[in-house]
């Protein structure tokens, strides 16, 4: 899949995977690769900075935890971020039925 398919859908695709619960960085990619049956496939370059956006304005939080002589950080989702992520899902739903209705229209629609 084209990366460029993600730009705008990163932060909804972040906030979903953490709605099962806390994960770390490596973890979160992932229930990405997971949930998506490998299509795909997100970069530490680009999660990191936006998990530490998302914590700036309020939809995560984080603490530190060691696991062994390994420290890492686990981040998990805010009631705000239980809102933004329904948020999200509403706009996506709307965006995706938008597309659709465009690339795939109904039988006997306008055109």
């Amino acid at each position: 899949m084209k990366a460029d398919a993600v730009r705008g859908h990163l932060d909804g695709l972040l906030l979903a995977v953490l709605e099962e619960g806390p994960l770390h960085g490596y973890a979160i990619i992932t229930a990405v690769q997971r949930r998506s049956g490998g299509a795909l496939d997100l970069r530490t370059g680009t999660i990191y900075p936006a998990l530490n956006r998302l914590e700036r304005q309020g939809l995560l939080a984080s603490d530190w935890e060691s696991t062994g002589e390994r420290r890492r950080r686990s981040y998990r989702l805010t009631d705000s971020g239980r809102a933004g992520l329904a948020e999200r899902r509403a706009d996506w739903r709307a965006f995706t039925s938008a597309i659709g209705a465009v690339l795939d229209p109904a039988p006997g629609s306008a055109t």
